[in-house]
């Protein structure tokens, strides 16, 4: 097992977000968490991050050492989990080479950094295209491109995914995800996806979680929910 989060309970001004959620993430695994708007999504990845506070009772555990003893900073540099933010949170004011570069400020093997980045050129030629460009200037799809890039070169055991569909037009968004299965089957990259649209979600991943009101609801094979009529019917539009 490579992530165990058990009995995951976050509160924000006494107000429960998430009330003692479980589940896991295998190598090599792509999961996905669906759920309606202020269901506790975010939330569960930024806990992951260490971004956010956790309540006493909560294990949280990645290739068996405590997650909950590192700062984010070095859940990043450490252990090599990037978090991709919905919004994607890119220097829009530095250059696409330089977001990329920044990504890698506190790796150690400077080697690889230059075979991460042609990886990640061949992953995404546009970006390469436009490494020059400020990254404000780049287009919706060409920005969430530089941003799970840049996720790759900070840390790519395992990749956290907030929303890589938001705001992008179909074919662009279906491009970004065949990227991320690309990443995942060549590199071993884990991937944990938070995501609205349920149907794409469960269609690239192997398992899901559905949350409500910070709940469990229900979880599976991702065929098993798609076929699931509760799923259907509050989901995927019946």
């Amino acid at each position: 097992m490579l992530l165990s989060v058990e009995n995951l309970a976050v509160s924000y001004d006494k107000i429960r977000a998430l009330h003692g959620i479980s589940f896991q993430v295998d190598e090599r695994e792509i999961v996905t968490i669906i759920g309606a708007n202020g269901s506790g999504k975010s939330t569960t990845l930024r806990s992951i991050s260490r971004l956010v506070p956790v309540e006493p009772g909560t294990k949280m555990t990645y290739r068996e050492k405590n997650l909950l003893r590192y700062p984010a900073e070095k859940v990043v540099s450490q252990l090599g989990i990037s978090h991709v933010p919905e919004g994607r949170r890119i220097f829009d004011n530095l250059t696409v080479m330089e977001n990329m570069q920044l990504a890698t400020f506190a790796r150690k093997d400077a080697h690889l950094i230059q075979q991460d980045l042609a990886k990640v050129f061949s992953i995404f030629p546009r970006l390469e295209e436009r490494k020059s460009q400020k990254a404000g200037t780049l287009s919706g799809g060409e920005q969430q491109m530089l941003a799970v890039g840049r996720a790759f070169m900070s840390g790519r055991e395992a990749m956290l995914l907030d929303e890589p569909s938001m705001g992008l037009a179909p074919l662009l968004m279906l491009t970004v995800f065949e990227s991320l299965r690309e990443i995942n089957q060549s590199e071993g990259t884990a991937i944990l996806l938070v995501e609205q649209n349920a149907r794409l979600a469960l269609q690239f991943a192997q398992r899901g979680y559905v949350l409500e009101n910070g709940n469990l609801a229900l979880s599976g094979e991702s065929k098993a929910l798609l076929d699931n009529p509760e799923v259907k019917k509050t989901y995927l539009g019946g």
